[in-house]
């Protein structure tokens, strides 16, 4: 029959994924607006990390947090709320109050994802720091080969050489 858990599950991917597609037009809303300029860092701190439980890289983040977050960014895109942001000067003030509401309540969970993605961040960069040095090492071993063959080769050219010049 039906599983409520999948159901949400489903339902939630779905407007990931619509979330993610209007990800431009949510920076540029935030953008443009005074209202919700403020809540820009942690609004793109919040698509991160979307597309990060999107992909399945994250996933410690509590169900009703990430969907919460998504109710409140989809209601921010939407010109046609409480409010219609085509009022002007009071046309986002909902979006800025259900944003500020969101974000104070997903403020630990943020947190907690920002912290893993500056270690996902720091690893990377260990990784490739040692993927460099371990390139420099064989280019320099091969570097090393390459002189000591070059070397045994001009011995022997000057060994033959001396050789035939004493014949």
């Amino acid at each position: 029959m039906f599983n409520k858990n999948t159901d949400k599950h489903d339902a939630l991917v779905s407007n990931l994924k619509h979330l993610i597609g209007q990800e431009d037009k949510l920076k540029e809303k935030l953008e443009d607006n005074s209202y919700l300029e403020p809540f820009s860092d942690d609004l793109m701190l919040f698509m991160s990390l979307i597309k990060d439980y999107y992909k399945g890289d994250y996933r410690k983040i509590p169900f009703k947090t990430i969907s919460a977050g998504v109710i409140g960014a989809i209601y921010t895109l939407n010109p046609i709320d409480l409010i219609p942001d085509s009022i002007p000067f009071i046309g986002y003030v909902d979006d800025a109050l259900v944003l500020r509401f969101f974000l104070k309540q997903a403020k630990k969970d943020l947190h907690k994802y920002k912290a893993w993605k500056q270690e996902q961040s720091t690893s990377k960069k260990e990784e490739q720091s040692d993927g460099q040095k371990e390139e420099q090492s064989n280019t320099k071993s091969q570097s090393n080969t390459k002189s000591q063959s070059n070397t045994k080769s001009q011995s022997n050219t000057k060994n033959s050489t001396d050789i035939q010049k004493k014949s």
